[in-house]
């Protein structure tokens, strides 16, 4: 079984998706993506913390630090859709599927709805062929 990752607080979770967003970055770049930023202090000693937790990795680079995300970008979003499915949706993917569709609403174009059908039958053909992921 997968290693569960740490949960991540409010701002954390922000530092975190500001660092995926820049691929690689110092406190100063950080702190410069954050809303009502606290303190550089702060930040700085919170990218330790998610050092620690092994979600993020760091360099150095001269006299500063430069971090990155400890997972790729996939990776970590595959993990969070499955925590969030396995919590909200008793692991049912269905019902997850449809609770999204109602969140989008009418925002889905046409073109969006065809892809998810290729999504759909593409797994379908995968699952028929014994290539379960």
């Amino acid at each position: 079984m997968a290693k569960k990752r740490p949960a991540l607080g409010h701002r954390e979770r922000q530092i975190v998706e500001a660092v995926y967003r820049l691929g690689e970055a110092s406190v100063s770049e950080v702190l410069n993506e954050l809303p009502e930023p606290p303190s550089y202090s702060t930040v700085r000693a919170m990218l330790g913390s998610l050092v620690d937790k092994k979600v993020l990795r760091f360099r150095r680079d001269g006299k500063r630090y430069l971090y990155r995300p400890a997972v790729a970008a996939e990776l970590a979003r595959k993990s969070a859709l499955e925590n969030v499915l396995a919590t909200f949706f008793a692991g049912r993917t269905s019902d997850a599927f449809a609770a999204l569709l109602d969140v989008s609403g009418n925002e889905l174009s046409d073109e969006e709805l065809r892809e998810i059908k290729q999504l759909v039958d593409e797994r379908r053909r995968q699952i028929r062929e014994g290539d379960s992921l």
